[in-house]
């Protein structure tokens, strides 16, 4: 599952090749050293609203964040963001070490012993049958399944081992179940859950359990979610005592308080905000590459959008060089490729270069011709678009004024609709404007992840409410190269496999990609021992402290 965001290959590696900085703070030994410091408390912001504590449901980036400190994991991401940390489990499955058979369609986990819910209750595996069974009821608003759908049937054959049974061999199984690199939901605990028809509305999640170092404690909405350290934590007590996100929409408000010393850390800065937050007096800094890219998704059910010249010009017209200069400060980076740099599979595929000469060319061929105000039509209809976005980021309206500019030189015009993030990138079954189609254009970013597969963005069989194939491409070419890429476990072949869905996606344009992000983020230069990486900044909380 992807996490869609408003508004990830070795780490080493990425540093050096991709311009990563990072802003060592000042303070040598750790304890409390400026005055403001509460020690051993945390306080950070994200400059968002949260809707979820469970991320059984849809779940941004910054829900996982508080997910991935109060949860534990089958598997969790080492410092370079890749899925190879067992938590929950005793050891990866693998072919070799008899985790995953022959054939790759049986996987077994073995489970830890000795592990609590952070109510005391033990965890095993009738907690990861029951979760996997939340996952796939149709009654739950999952907003996707891909991956789990293959899961043919479970087997328990001891309170400390769980086997799945595969309809075929899947290859990104470590990132998908269970795994905070999988966006996708933490195990839930059946003694508390146990004999709703959904998980929907039900008053655990309101403040929910988990097994990680953390426990929530408050959520007051609308202004913080509290967490404090979880007594029953299976490797010990972590160094924090308590940590507070704090609920704060706006950025600017943010910003004061990172100066005023009431925010510890900011993660996720704007390019906006970021310069202005590392001048910040006492701060250390973080700039990583992320596995964030941002785009403009055309929806392919409209007649005009579903030819290939008319989105190909639309992306000619899009100056992105400009757009990231003037939006972003200069700080992201291009790419044409839904796969970003950061990923060992990355396809550097010729950049395309901001044209209108040829935008122009390429519509007066198709026959739109323009009319008395500049926009063009043909055969009766108007080139004028909906641009749908969420609300609440100055950035991203000037960037939409950016392109309205641009584009209005080839003869296009679109008027804006924003919408709250719950309503933007809500499920279909909830009203959702990007998965209900209720749009022509939208503009946000997608949190990937560093299993490699796209299926469910781009593959033909993974429409909303089976997928998040928002904007309905269908590409039969593609979508076989998308199921080798999960089917196989062999690197090469999945390699050629997705090179040919990334170069499908480059030629068919259905979407343009605007830019990949990097994970910013400011912090207290009193922190110490936090050490994130671009899928799970949190990930790692056992020596993090103030």
């Amino acid at each position: 599952m992807k996490r869609p965001i408003a508004m990830l290959f070795v780490f080493a590696f990425v540093s050096t090749a991709l311009g990563a900085c990072t802003k060592i703070g000042t303070s040598s030994v750790p304890g409390r050293r400026h005055s403001y410091t509460t020690p051993h408390v945390l306080r950070f912001s994200t400059a968002t609203d949260i809707e979820h504590l469970v991320t059984l449901e849809s779940a941004s980036a910054y829900e996982m964040y508080l997910a991935a400190m109060c949860n534990a994991w089958l598997i969790k991401t080492d410092a370079g963001g890749n899925a190879t940390v067992p938590e929950l489990i005793t050891e990866i499955p693998t072919q070799r070490n008899g985790g995953i058979s022959k054939d790759g369609k049986t996987i077994t986990w073995h489970l830890r012993h000795n592990v609590k819910w952070s109510d005391g209750a033990p965890f095993d595996a009738d907690d990861v049958i029951f979760s996997t069974k939340q996952v796939l009821n149709p009654a739950n608003n999952v907003e996707s399944t891909d991956g789990w759908d293959l899961i043919a049937k479970m087997d328990e054959p001891d309170k400390y081992t769980v086997v799945y049974h595969l309809k075929k061999p899947y290859s990104s199984f470590a990132v998908t179940f269970f795994s905070t690199g999988g966006a996708n939901p933490s195990v839930l605990p059946q003694h508390l859950l146990k004999g709703y028809p959904n998980l929907n509305n039900v008053p655990y999640n309101s403040l929910p359990v988990g097994t990680g170092p953390y426990k929530f404690v408050r959520w007051t909405r609308g202004d913080s979610v509290e967490m404090v350290r979880n007594p029953y934590y299976f490797r010990g007590a972590p160094k924090l005592e308590r940590i507070v996100f704090k609920i704060i929409p706006d950025r600017n408000t943010v910003l004061e308080q990172l100066r005023t010393h009431e925010l510890d850390l900011w993660i996720e800065i704007p390019p906006h905000f970021y310069t202005q937050a590392t001048a910040i007096p006492d701060t250390a800094s973080i700039s990583i590459p992320s596995y964030t890219f941002d785009h403009l998704d055309f929806n392919l059910t409209n007649p005009i959008l579903a030819d290939r010249v008319v989105r190909e010009a639309l992306r000619y017209a899009t100056d992105r060089d400009e757009i990231i200069a003037k939006a972003q400060n200069g700080l992201y980076l291009r790419s044409e490729s839904p796969v970003t740099p950061a990923n060992r599979y990355y396809l550097n595929l010729p950049l395309v270069p901001f044209d209108l000469a040829k935008a122009n060319a390429l519509l007066d061929g198709d026959g739109w011709k323009r009319g008395p105000d500049g926009i063009r039509s043909k055969a009766g209809r108007r080139l004028s678009l909906t641009l749908t976005s969420s609300i609440g980021s100055p950035d991203l309206d000037t960037e939409i004024e950016l392109i309205r500019g641009m584009w209005k030189q080839i003869g296009v015009d679109f008027v804006v609709k924003r919408y709250l993030s719950s309503q933007y990138f809500a499920t279909i079954a909830n009203g959702g404007i990007l998965n209900g189609g209720k749009f022509d254009v939208a503009i946000f970013g997608w949190g990937s992840d560093p299993n490699e597969d796209l299926s469910n963005l781009y593959a033909c069989y993974r429409f909303p409410p089976d997928g998040q194939n928002d904007i309905r491409w269908c590409d039969p070419a593609a979508t076989a190269a998308m199921d080798r890429v999960k089917e196989s476990y062999d690197p090469a072949v999945r390699k050629v496999a997705l090179a040919q869905v990334q170069r499908a996606v480059y030629d068919e344009v259905p979407t343009v990609i605007r830019d990949v992000r990097k994970l910013l983020a400011v912090y207290n230069d009193d922190v110490h021992g936090w050490h994130p990486n671009s899928v799970g900044p949190f990930d790692d909380m056992m020596k993090v402290d103030i």
